[in-house]
């Protein structure tokens, strides 16, 4: 006699089975998530590039093209050995997250953080995903697939959040747009280089392979 749930004569123990359902979500449609929800979706989904908006909106940016890709490791190559080598900052890539003081959590395609506001970080606030401050610097780098709008928006945002200087570099217009608090959006045509100015002095960036061959 065979004995399955619960010892009852003859059943079986039914095996159940997962099944995985793929969601797809039009341009035009947003979902809403709590911060705490996001923490624990990013990890589970670490093949896509997430973000949360200031009122909850999940966004999902797809992966930038293999052209982008190579450009914004030089742009972080970049970014990153003056940050060694000046010592005053750490400097992050595109898959760092931070919280921003209006609760938004953003991942610019390069960072920086002053070493002093980033050791101003309690041991409470280093246990989360994202990190409760807003860089610095910031750079965004236009993939083929980015709307300019939102890039513009975004650069506005962390501004506003307490970001001293941000860069939205547009390869494929040829054009760099400078974001700086209280002052208008400064735009570049073409330019060969991008300087730090005061917020990562003596930085110079060289747009070749960046913004032009």
């Amino acid at each position: 006699m065979s004995r399955g749930v619960e010892g009852r004569p003859g059943t079986r123990r039914r095996r159940r089975v997962r099944k995985v359902i793929s969601l797809n979500v039009p341009a035009d449609v947003r979902l809403r998530i709590s911060p705490a929800d996001f923490e624990k979706l990013c990890p589970e989904n670490r093949d896509l590039r997430l973000e949360l908006t200031a009122k909850g909106r999940l966004v999902i940016m797809s992966p930038a093209s293999s052209e982008s890709g190579g450009q914004n490791a030089i742009l972080t190559m970049r970014i990153v050995s003056w940050a060694l080598a000046d010592g005053s900052g750490k400097a992050f890539d595109s898959s760092a997250g931070f919280t921003l003081p209006n609760g938004a959590v953003y991942a610019s395609d390069a960072s920086w953080i002053e070493w002093e506001r980033w050791n101003a970080l309690t041991d409470e606030q280093k246990q989360v995903a994202f990190f409760p401050i807003c860089p610095d610097f910031v750079a965004e780098l236009r993939s083929r697939t980015d709307r300019i709008r939102k890039l513009r928006e975004k650069l506005v945002e962390y501004i506003d959040q307490g970001a001293r200087l941000g860069w939205l570099i547009d390869p494929k217009a040829k054009v760099v747009e400078v974001y700086r608090p209280g002052r208008p959006t400064e735009v570049l045509k073409q330019p060969a280089t991008l300087s730090g100015e005061d917020v990562l002095p003596g930085f110079v960036l060289d747009l070749k392979d960046i913004l032009f061959d």
